[in-house]
């Protein structure tokens, strides 16, 4: 499969988001971009399977899902997820991605925190600070979307990277998964 460029593809975001200095950090044989309407057939869903479990629930129900996704923006309502892939250029498949979506409070003056989901990074492409790169675009894009703070959760084991990424630890996570339900897609 050849490589896809950008303005042939449906985006889920601007892709000027995402900003050129993270982009001349990546190997010349990658590309990050936002998800792209056809990127169940990139293999989105089985670098997310290096996270946890991510049965493929079929295209159909994953391009329902993306579109769910991009409901947001439309009548003046300002977007709310922003995932991004990096693609591999050599087989237009994807080997990274990651998300941000933005949560609108009341607090500090209707403001907005961004919070950073789902970091996968495929196998084979582990190593190569695109977990690095992946994190400060979606930096970068929750504060050019004007959150006064974006924030994540990760595991004990994941402290040390998070922290060469800029983040610091703060607080506690808690979490009460709903019965049978944790893993069932809401379709």
């Amino acid at each position: 499969m050849s490589f896809t460029p950008d303005d042939a593809l449906d985006l889920l975001f601007p892709a000027e988001l995402i900003p050129q200095h993270v982009k001349d950090e990546l190997p010349p044989d990658l590309h990050i971009r936002p998800l792209a309407s056809t990127d169940y057939e990139r293999g989105h869903l089985s670098v997310l399977s290096v996270l946890t479990q991510a049965p493929d629930v079929g295209a159909q129900a994953w391009a329902a899902q993306f579109n769910s996704m991009r409901g947001g923006g439309a009548g003046g309502v300002p977007a709310t997820y922003y995932i991004l892939v990096v693609v591999s250029r050599e087989t237009d498949r994807i080997v990274g991605t990651g998300g941000v979506f933005i949560e609108r409070k009341f607090l500090r003056g209707l403001g907005s925190v961004g919070h950073i989901e789902d970091i996968a990074v495929a196998r084979e492409m582990q190593g190569k600070k695109l977990g690095l790169r992946i994190i400060q675009a979606l930096t970068h894009v929750s504060e050019g979307v004007g959150c006064y703070k974006t924030i994540l959760n990760c595991s004990e084991a994941n402290i040390a990277f998070y922290e060469k990424c800029g983040y610091e630890k703060r607080e506690v996570e808690m979490a009460k998964y709903a019965i049978g339900r944790a893993h069932t897609p809401r379709l």
